[in-house]
Formats: structure tokens, C-alpha cells, sequence
């Protein structure tokens, strides 16, 4: 029997608002106890997710927030806790070497729950948007809007 399609999509909307993305890239992530349950309900924030390296060289999402599974007591996650982060040893690399560059910073942008059940995080290189750079990101999305409007 096949899968059912996934239709869970959180999106990181503050990010866009933000950051200005050079490159994307979609990691699984590490998860244990209830937070798979936790993603498929939709309990996702990742309003101030990033991402950092430790020590060894291994990438983890810091400020993702899942929520503690509503249904049982057993086997319960910390919600704010670090999440590996799984990519490919060429992809860390490339990373780690962009991330020590001035102004460059690893963002979470987008969860989802693929076709074969496995939760997914879109990461993004990103560049910081200075203030006129968000006013003109407003603007376009105002006239973006009028122009659908009719």
C-alpha cells in the first residue's frame, strides 16, 4: 500500500522578510521520542531558527521549536533542544567555509515531511537585508498585489 502524500509545510516567513538567500539546501534532521508525531501535527515554529557548527564540524538547528506531543506522557521531547542536522560531508564543508565569511549566515527556511515519511529542513546561505532593502521588498509586494487585484 502506498504512502499518503504529506501535505506539512512550515515555513519560516520572517527569514524571507530578513535575509536575502544565496543557496538552499534540504538536511534531514536527527529527531527522537514524540517529535516526528509533533511535526506531523503541524506543532512547527521556526521563527528564530539558525544554524551553527560545533567542534567536530557537524551542523545543528538552534531555536526550532517543536511542541510537546498533546497525546500521552511517555516518551516526551524537549522542545527547544539542538537538532543535527544531516547533509553530506561536501555540502558541510562548502558550508562551514561560507559561514566564516562576514555577513553570511545558515537559516532554517522550510520544513516539510517527505514522500517516504523522513522530516525535512530547508537551510539557506543567507546575506542580512539592510532597512531600504526591506522597504523595497514591501513595495514590490504591494504593487505584486495591486496587479492581481485587477
Amino acid at each position: 500500500m502506498p504512502k499518503a502524500k504529506s501535505k506539512i509545510q512550515i515555513s519560516n516567513k520572517r527569514a524571507t522578510f530578513d535575509y536575502e538567500f544565496l543557496e538552499t539546501y534540504t538536511a534531514g534532521i536527527q529527531l527522537v521520542g514524540t517529535e516526528i508525531k509533533s511535526i506531523r501535527a503541524g506543532k512547527v515554529s521556526l521563527q528564530d531558527a539558525y544554524c551553527y557548527f560545533d567542534l567536530n564540524g557537524q551542523l545543528y538547528v538552534k531555536g526550532m521549536n517543536i511542541a510537546q506531543y498533546f497525546w500521552g506522557s511517555w516518551g516526551q521531547h524537549e522542545p527547544k533542544r539542538d537538532r543535527k542536522l544531516l547533509l553530506t560531508k561536501k555540502e558541510l564543508r562548502h558550508l562551514q567555509h561560507a559561514d566564516k565569511e562576514k555577513g553570511l549566515t545558515i537559516v532554517a527556511v522550510k520544513m516539510f515531511v517527505a514522500d517516504n515519511g523522513y522530516a525535512k529542513l530547508v537551510i539557506a546561505l543567507a546575506r542580512g537585508k539592510k532597512q531600504y532593502d526591506k522597504r523595497q521588498s514591501i513595495k514590490e509586494k504591494d504593487i505584486r498585489r495591486e496587479m492581481e487585484r485587477g
